[in-house]
């Protein structure tokens, strides 16, 4: 299936990857929601630090399984049409993770963050003045909005780093294609 790979198809192939790399990313939050209830302070963090890891490898290796599908569809794929491919990609991996995350603190687990931000408000309280804990409950309004846009930022930050990374060999370049005897 050697066709061109025009811009609306990247864009189309770009919309589903992202889509399945978001929704997958935003399944971890759930499941990292879980793993924090374990009785045992030690085992919760090694068990979180044991799903970041496996979300954070499992990010990479979907990214980088999607660049190379794309150029196994498309032969004529350039390094270029790849990094798009991963940006786009990024873009619409971030803002369905930024959502989930979202709709994570402000419907499925309010309770979770309010009792977080009450536990941060009594154990600074002893240590900040009154401005300073009135900034404080201020952004805890505020925390949606914050929360979802440098979401947003860091995760098409960090797609659009690793689709530049991944890009430089997916398709993968001959050095010796001009070499003539």
């Amino acid at each position: 299936m050697n066709h061109d790979l025009n811009t609306r198809i990247l864009w189309s192939k770009a919309g589903i990857s992202g889509a399945a790399l978001g929704i997958g990313s935003g399944i971890f939050i759930f499941i990292g929601q879980a793993a924090g209830n374990i009785g045992s302070p030690v085992a919760a963090t090694a068990l979180s630090f044991v799903l970041w890891a496996i979300k954070f490898t499992g990010c990479i290796w979907l990214m980088r399984f999607f660049m190379k599908r794309l150029c196994a569809e498309y032969g004529d794929a350039t390094n270029a049409e790849t990094f798009r491919f991963g940006m786009a990609t990024a873009l619409f991996s971030a803002l369905i993770y930024s959502a989930v995350n979202l709709a994570n603190i402000m419907f499925v687990s309010p309770d979770l963050f309010a009792a977080q931000m009450q536990e941060i408000m009594s154990s600074y309280s002893s240590m900040l003045d009154s401005n300073s804990m009135s900034m404080i409950e201020k952004m805890e309004e505020d925390y949606p909005q914050i929360s979802f846009f440098s979401t947003l930022i860091y995760c098409f930050l960090y797609g659009t780093v690793l689709s530049a990374i991944l890009s430089r060999n997916i398709p993968s370049r001959d050095p010796f294609a001009n070499f003539e005897k």
